[in-house]
């Protein structure tokens, strides 16, 4: 079986083995799709400007792996020519969250009238900016910018509260290609 990605003229793009470099206008992005389960039954490779995804059998399983690793390599070409932005809203309703971003972590601060401060790491080359009530992450990989947004929704997670009344926290509320439309 046979999946075929073709390569946009502003992508370059290198493989060796199963490690990919997709470099763009925006920036560069690696991934190392190697598996020991798939090492001989999985390959890939650049010709003609496509990437070809090879499987030696045509089953499920190796349907679903090379579905997967196609959908990575389009999101990576995508990601360093347009980039990728998640809006995430701060919402209160008792004590107003001050939020900070410094060294590549956002901290979140008077969350509940809590003393401490909530940490959240910003993973790989997300940068975030602060907009009024608005958390803006962009980036070029879609991986480490939805990881950013799980670690900061994390954060903020309520325990033993009602979710129901202590609705205060910080939420994904929409992501956008960084033209404006919607992903």
């Amino acid at each position: 079986m046979e999946r075929k990605i073709s390569i946009q003229d502003s992508v370059e793009v290198s493989i060796e083995g199963k490690k990919i470099v997709v470099k763009g206008a925006k920036g560069e992005i690696t991934r190392n799709f190697r598996d020991p389960r798939f090492e001989k039954s999985l390959s890939i490779e650049k010709t003609d400007g496509e990437i070809v995804i090879k499987t030696t059998r045509d089953t499920k399983k190796l349907r679903a792996i090379a579905g997967t690793v196609e959908a990575h390599i389009k999101n990576m070409m995508f990601g360093v020519t347009v980039g990728y932005k998640y809006t995430m809203k701060i919402f209160y309703t008792h004590f107003p969250i001050n939020v900070t971003i410094k060294d590549g972590e956002v901290q979140i601060r008077n969350f509940l009238g809590e003393k401490g401060a909530r940490i959240s790491k910003l993973v790989g080359i997300t940068e975030a900016k602060i907009e009024k009530d608005e958390i803006i992450l962009t980036g070029v990989n879609l991986e480490e910018l939805g990881q950013s947004a799980a670690n900061i929704e994390r954060a903020c997670k309520i325990s033993k509260r009602d979710r129901r009344i202590f609705q205060d926290g910080i939420y994904l509320a929409s992501r956008h290609l960084l033209t404006g439309e919607k992903a």
